[in-house]
């Protein structure tokens, strides 16, 4: 063309979490049945939305005309005000900012940024962060290291020395429950980084998505708890525990606008970038109060958040009896994540693949592929369990994450000793 007119940042932009799905398609389409375990839709997975919250949707799309309309460029005032009221009047309604989905959220988050200034994250990191965060930068992103022999606890040392030796380094990312590791942080850790971000004068943003799906006597600390006067910013959302991903529906909450003038600006910046669009998606906000307020919630959040536990619980007890691979019990959020010992992985290690179509397809695709990935297209050839490499969420640990969200769990517990088994044959394939 006359001109390019490629984005800078467009390499930067990848999700293998849903990238998997055209390899897996295929597979499929060559007569191999898919176990989905690649992308945290509970309704993909089978969960049934409660039949008193679809009443809820119901009402009000035959009810209330206006849920058809726009609403405020923040979202609608009276839902704004009942999720300040939540969180003690610790902010205000006008603190809170509706977006189309967190996706949406963290694409601007980003590209409103200063181009000159990083958001360091997490090491397992989610890759919308890490790739709308590498985009905007047109660098690679800059991460801290969450450590699997410790609980996949954030290295502090790490991040401290990475934030005081680049200056460029504006904010601390900070997922909790994580993704993909099911870590929750806790509380003293996140005063802990609290305290850096205060030391460095920088901003935090804490994805708190999975901030209700927490199990196994494990405490959620919220960063509006603990934030005292550093500026930042949680990010919430519908979507994973009405379970309702396709409402759309997220926002994010802005504590400390009035404690930094050039934080505030930028906070102002993404409310005039969300005014361009006018307004985020509106029937799900009316919903919202009425949903997260109704007597049953409390108790449907429980029963979903032990069959989580009782999940993690298999996965942990499967998986610890397989040699090289190392998996900690998550206690939050709806994933786990298996890393290979250092040096388990080679580039000579296969499984049989008995469909002869499908063993052409994928030993075409695996030649120069990070190990990790070349073991996910094995046991997916093989098992037809797609699983996502850990090196597709910006990390240097190879592994890869499985859900927790299959609901019977006989199937739960059989996927998982398949890939308990094909783990060791894999492994044990490099002597051949």
């Amino acid at each position: 063309m006359r001109n390019n007119i490629v984005y800078s940042g467009a390499d930067e932009l990848t999700y293998e979490i849903r990238e998997i799905v055209a390899v897996a398609k295929t597979v499929e389409s060559l007569g191999v049945p898919i176990a989905w375990e690649n992308i945290g839709d509970p309704v993909q997975k089978g969960h049934k939305v409660p039949t008193w919250i679809k009443e809820i949707v119901r009402d009000i799309v035959m009810l209330d005309d206006s849920a058809f309309g726009y609403s405020p460029t923040k979202g609608l005032t009276e839902t704004r005000q009942y999720i300040a009221e939540r969180r003690n009047n610790k902010m205000s309604a006008e603190d809170i900012l509706f977006f189309n989905g967190l996706g949406d959220a963290i694409s601007r988050v980003y590209s409103n940024l200063n181009r000159n200034v990083r958001v360091i994250g997490p090491n397992p990191a989610y890759s919308t962060h890490s790739s709308a965060e590498a985009a905007h930068a047109n660098a690679p992103h800059l991460t801290y290291r969450l450590d699997p022999n410790n609980n996949w606890l954030p290295d502090l040392d790490d991040l401290r020395n990475k934030i005081k030796y680049n200056p460029a380094i504006g904010g601390i990312l900070i997922i909790n429950p994580d993704n993909p590791t099911g870590m929750v942080y806790p509380r003293q850790t996140l005063i802990e980084m609290v305290n850096i971000a205060k030391e460095y004068d920088l901003f935090i943003v804490a994805d708190e998505i999975y901030a209700n799906i927490v199990y196994g006597g494990t405490v959620m600390t919220e960063l509006h708890d603990i934030i005292g006067d550093v500026p930042g910013m949680a990010m919430k959302g519908l979507s994973k525990e009405v379970p309702w991903p396709g409402s759309r529906c997220g926002w994010v909450e802005f504590y400390n606008t009035d404690k930094d003038a050039n934080f505030a600006r930028y906070v102002k910046s993404l409310v005039d970038s969300k005014m361009l669009e006018v307004c985020s998606t509106t029937l799900p906000q009316k919903a919202l109060p009425l949903i997260l307020s109704d007597g049953r919630y409390p108790d449907y959040l429980a029963a979903n958040n032990e069959m989580y536990n009782k999940r993690a619980e298999i996965v942990h007890d499967v998986m610890s009896g397989v040699n090289g691979v190392t998996c900690v019990q998550p206690h939050g959020a709806l994933y786990a994540t298996v890393v290979f010992d250092q040096g388990m992985l080679t580039s000579q290690q296969s499984v049989p693949i008995d469909n002869n179509a499908v063993k052409d397809y994928i030993e075409q695709l695996v030649s120069g592929l990070a190990p990790d990935k070349r073991f996910v297209y094995y046991l997916l050839a093989a098992t037809g369990i797609c699983v996502v490499p850990l090196s597709g969420f910006n990390s240097d640990l190879p592994g890869f994450r499985i859900t927790l969200l299959e609901t019977d769990e006989v199937k739960f517990k059989t996927n998982l000793e398949t890939i308990a088994a094909t783990i060791g044959s894999y492994l044990a394939s490099t002597a051949i």
